[in-house]
């Protein structure tokens, strides 16, 4: 999918892609671990990600375009009065995407990791209390099994976004679409 979205010419970005992809859903997946901490739930990671990315990716779009660049941020067919106003909305959508892209994968990771957590100590607790208890906790537990499942995919499908976000990014900085 990231080799589609960057296209054939672009392929030289792929190990950056992939590697990004690499630790993203390593990083999700080792806070599955009871006792971990997901580093992706941290918002100064997922920010400090995008950020960087973000810069990296306006530089790499600076050194192939030059000043033109900023044509960017200028819509073709635009009237020239109104080029102030949608300069100023195109380059505010243009910085929204370093923090919609950190923000969406601490959202998304937080939350259900968060959710775990506790239900995990939930049903331990109510394990480790009578045994008629423990018994009547058995459908909680097939609810927690499935919710670890749903987690588990989850990690996948923001590792997977995540780098196709960043793809899509690349490829418009090369090509200034």
């Amino acid at each position: 999918m990231a080799r589609d979205q960057l296209g054939t010419k672009n392929e030289r970005y792929l190990p950056f892609v992939y590697s990004l992809f690499s630790f993203i859903l390593i990083a999700n997946l080792v806070g599955l671990i009871p006792y971990n901490f997901t580093i992706t739930s941290s918002i100064i990671l997922c920010l400090g990600f995008s950020v960087t990315i973000f810069i990296g990716v306006t530089i790499l779009s600076l050194s192939i375009h030059g000043l033109h660049f900023f044509s960017y941020f200028v819509p073709s067919g635009t009237p020239i009065v109104l080029v102030p106003l949608l300069v100023l909305i195109e380059l505010l959508s243009y910085v929204a995407r370093a923090f919609s892209l950190g923000v969406r994968l601490f959202a998304n990771l937080c939350a259900g990791h968060s959710l775990l957590k506790i239900l995990s100590t939930f049903l331990y607790k109510m394990f480790s209390s009578s045994l008629i208890v423990a018994m009547l906790t058995l459908l909680p537990f097939a609810i927690f099994i499935a919710l670890i499942g749903l987690e588990l995919a989850v990690c996948f499908i923001q590792a997977i976004v995540f780098s196709i976000l960043v793809s899509s990014y690349v490829k418009d900085a090369i090509d200034l679409h």
